[in-house]
């Protein structure tokens, strides 16, 4: 039996969609007020409620559990769900390693972020063994999942067999006005602005693939970064314009424009109520590039990534589908 947290996720639910079709056993925990997404909702899922926030109700969802993906974490980067994203983030893989340990489980592949490994020199290609470096610069996103990898060496330390993946920017078939799908909504309302960074990128069905691949090898105890490619943000929005038809980007807003943007935002979020479309954290990210390696990861399995102007093609042509 596999257990899923965070299966009610965007790559949670590509993951037990994905482990159901090879013809496996899936228990996920969901919290009672969780809704199921569609994309998943027919498929025997074995449904338990729980929290990784409950220690004792992870305990008992992994009776009889051999392998957990642990996918659940509050992904934001507003800082003011700073300790929202630490107590779920942090305590709860803490919870999620302890009940692991506890429970005999023979393998954790523990979902983290290229936010954990740190932010890179100029022209630096970054790897798995670049340092994270506590800085103001970082966000508190970054940070809650930096210390929630600590948990998962901690507990290979305490002789849990485990994985840490390290996914760039997940793109897929996913809601457009929230997460990575903002990249895609943005364009698709005519968006002709671009910030000079850029970053990596990855489909969600290479994440999933990868996640399943390595949990069925022997490699244990040791990181990944999962990263199709890298791409500037004026290319990833020309290649999204093109497949939507739309205006390719020609705005470039420079840091001086963020810098003034994410306050302004700030103070008409103060007003409104709303949340701010820009913050501090995107602000300082935006004009970065940070590109990364998945060498490690192909020399340690078999896999070969999706072209992103493929995936592009693919999620832009889905939409167009389904708005018929």
């Amino acid at each position: 039996m596999i257990l899923i947290t965070g299966a009610t996720g965007f790559l949670g639910s590509h993951l037990a969609l994905d482990l159901i079709n090879s013809g496996q056993k899936v228990r996920a925990i969901k919290r009672a007020s969780a809704e199921i997404p569609e994309n998943i909702k027919q498929l025997a899922i074995e449904w338990v409620d729980g929290d990784v926030l409950d220690y004792f109700s992870l305990e008992d969802a992994l009776q009889g559990v051999s392998k957990v993906y642990h996918c659940a974490a509050k992904v934001a980067l507003n800082p003011k769900y700073k300790a929202e994203m630490y107590k779920t983030n942090i305590e709860g893989t803490a919870n999620v390693v302890n009940a692991c340990l506890n429970m005999g489980v023979d393998k954790l592949v523990h979902v983290s972020s290229i936010a954990a490994i740190g932010f890179g020199k100029p022209g630096e290609i970054i790897h798995e063994d670049h340092k994270f470096e506590y800085a103001p610069t970082n966000s508190a996103y970054a940070v809650s999942k930096y210390e929630s990898e600590n948990e998962v060496w901690r507990g290979t330390a305490e002789g849990l067999n485990a994985i840490v993946v390290n996914p760039s920017i997940i793109i897929g078939m996913d809601n457009w006005a929230k997460g990575s799908g903002r990249l895609f909504g943005m364009i698709d309302k005519g968006s002709k602005i671009y910030a000079e960074g850029g970053c990596g990128y990855v489909d969600v069905r290479d994440v999933t693939a990868t996640m399943i691949r390595l949990m069925e090898s022997d490699i244990i105890n040791q990181r990944f970064i999962i990263n199709g490619g890298n791409l500037s943000f004026k290319e990833l929005f020309s290649l999204i314009a093109k497949n939507l038809n739309k205006p390719a980007p020609s705005i470039l807003v420079k840091k001086w424009h963020l810098s003034i943007g994410w306050r302004l935002a700030k103070f008409i979020s103060l007003i409104t109520g709303k949340e701010a479309s820009l913050t501090k954290d995107t602000a300082v990210a935006a004009p970065v590039k940070q590109y990364y390696s998945n060498e490690k990861l192909l020399k340690s399995i078999d896999h070969h990534f999706i072209p992103l102007d493929e995936s592009i093609r693919y999620i832009c042509e889905k939409q167009k589908t389904l708005r018929g």
